[in-house]
């Protein structure tokens, strides 16, 4: 048994070896994801939150990029977690059966595990920490001692530090063991957890709570498709292995244990899967959101196949599938002409030419990209400044691009402004052809740009009649540092108070605010307050109305909340 348990330790260092070696190779040659390139530019500015997550991407990011600034220094931090997860799971799994063989087919079977062994995205942080969440936490519950408990409040803290999906981790594994609850220990932890968490608390109130509103709120479809359902479970038999996935989720379904860890990965299995399944019919879902039930799923089947001989057919069907998950990476190094075509390889090639081509045309001006938040982070990743901006409109969504002080360094400047569609006849405009397609640059002497400015009514819209001329009193807040003037006169780019509204998911043509803007002027973090004229839609119902200023030549932007208006 000793000679057995010494043979699967150097088993296990080999693969760890091997494991280590192909995410090097590939996290230093696979051209960065553009969601990649968004959280380096969060490793610009360091923060205790961001739009769309918690900052322990950034941090990753960060430390890897200042010690390694290449593509594979962004991912330095993802590839040695992911090896150190391998281990930590071998150590928490071998504790009820050891089948090293059988654990290496499972976890190289995995789709997941392989994305993020070098990807870096906040998946990457919450992979190790609710592997090393799980770990503390066995040891934790068989041995109820200060030093594990505080441990795991650290691990915890790290673990929504990584990303909010860690929440669904720490309520299924709570719910899956109540006797928790009867330990002073447990309050320990959660003392000290809250306490460095809260940090990032205060973020959110600072900030009014911006990834409340977008996961929960604004990511909302307007109504349900089945799509979105089927989309989803498809996605999660593929993802645990295009060839052996089913027969993982048939192993992890007929576990039986009275172990009280294994019953906290069985209610996070079937929990996180389970609410995943319900938030399709309120939109769609990330097939890798279940990462952490993926985990689960991993450790259900292991214990299942390990104490019983494994089925000849199973290992080469197991092979046959790290054989295509691999061609799939090597793929992603290696170009093959053939292939493309497809957009989804096409996608990790040529990036990087591209941004040098536009930064031919702009130089180090800065450079504004229409609705995405992924373009402009790509073109600043490989240009390695911050120099690219995403001016998101009123038909995009809000991102940590309105929330940086970059807008505030392009207002009043020179700037590029670059989009993948001609900006018409009128102006003079740079065709610019490069490995990503035909792009249009114009020139901005003085760019005119107030996505920051907050227009809301004073008072909430009463029900309004439907067709109706509806006066209301705006207030509008200036955040920046400076005066701002609304009026016309003088100015080559004009402005204009726009309205909107919203109802199943679509959005009407905006029209004008009736209101005099010539004298509104208004100084460094003040507010004014004017009156203006809004038409009621013609058709009654509930819409969400949308104020915006739009500025020339842009769309304009959204300036106001979601304002809920009934028309009858």
């Amino acid at each position: 048994m000793l000679q057995t348990k010494k043979s699967s330790e150097q088993i296990l260092l080999l693969f760890l070896v091997i494991w280590t070696a192909l995410n090097i190779i590939q996290a230093g040659f696979v051209e960065v994801h553009a969601d990649e390139a968004y959280y380096w530019v969060y490793s610009r500015f360091l923060d205790w939150g961001y739009f769309d997550h918690p900052p322990m991407v950034a941090l990753f990011i960060k430390i890897g990029d200042a010690l390694l600034p290449s593509t594979l220094g962004l991912r330095l931090f993802t590839v040695i977690t992911s090896t150190l997860s391998v281990y930590l799971l071998w150590k928490i799994v071998s504790q009820y059966a050891q089948n090293i063989k059988l654990f290496i087919l499972l976890f190289s079977g995995i789709v997941l595990f392989h994305v993020y062994g070098f990807i870096t995205t906040p998946d990457s942080p919450l992979f190790f920490f609710t592997v090393l969440f799980f770990y503390v936490y066995q040891r934790y519950e068989a041995e109820n001692k200060i030093k594990w408990a505080l441990i795991l409040a650290l691990v915890i803290a790290c673990l929504l530090y990584s990303k909010y999906h860690g929440i669904l981790v720490l309520f299924f594994t709570i719910l899956s063991n109540l006797k928790l609850l009867k330990r002073p220990s447990f309050w320990f932890i959660v003392v000290i957890s809250i306490v460095a968490y809260l940090p990032h608390i205060l973020w959110q109130v600072h900030n009014n709570y911006p990834s409340f509103y977008y996961h929960v709120i604004d990511r909302s479809a307007a109504f349900y498709k089945s799509s979105f359902t089927s989309e989803y479970l498809l996605a999660q038999l593929a993802l645990a292995g295009p060839l052996i996935g089913w027969f993982l989720y048939r192993s992890a379904v007929i576990l039986k244990s009275s172990d009280s860890f294994i019953k906290a990965i069985k209610f996070n299995f079937y929990g996180i899967f389970i609410f995943f399944l319900f938030s399709t019919l309120k939109g769609r879902v990330e097939a890798h959101w279940t990462l952490p039930g993926m985990l689960c799923l991993f450790i259900l089947a292991y214990i299942v196949m390990a104490r019983k001989p494994v089925p000849k057919w199973f290992e080469k069907l197991a092979i046959v599938n790290i054989a295509l998950i691999v061609l799939v990476r090597l793929i992603l190094i290696f170009p093959i002409n053939a292939l493309m075509k497809v957009n989804v390889i096409a996608y990790y090639f040529g990036t990087e030419k591209w941004a040098k081509q536009i930064h031919e045309k702009a130089g180090d001006y800065p450079v504004i990209f229409y609705n995405s938040f992924q373009t402009p982070s790509r073109y600043n990743y490989y240009n390695r400044s911050t120099k690219g901006f995403s001016y998101d409109s009123r038909y995009y969504r809000k991102n940590q691009y309105d929330i940086w002080p970059l807008e505030d360094s392009l207002r009043n400047k020179r700037a590029y402004f670059v989009i993948p569609d001609s900006h018409g006849n009128k102006v003079k405009q740079d065709t610019i052809n490069t490995s990503k397609g035909v792009f249009y640059g114009l020139w901005i002497d003085k760019v005119r740009m107030y996505q920051k400015v907050s227009v809301n009514p004073v008072v909430a819209p009463a029900d309004w009649k439907s067709g109706a001329a509806e006066t209301l009193k705006l207030k509008i807040t200036n955040p920046y540092n400076e005066a701002i003037s609304l009026g016309n006169t003088g100015e080559t780019w004009k402005c204009y108070l726009e309205y909107g509204f919203k109802k199943d998911g679509d959005l009407s043509e905006f029209k004008p605010i009736v209101a005099d803007l010539e004298n509104v002027h208004i100084g460094p973090g003040e507010s004014i307050e004017i009156e203006g004229v809004i038409q009621a839609p013609a058709e009654a119902g509930k819409y969400k109305m949308i104020l915006s200023l739009r500025t020339e030549p842009f769309l304009g932007g959204r300036n106001s909340n979601m304002i809920g208006v009934e028309v009858r």
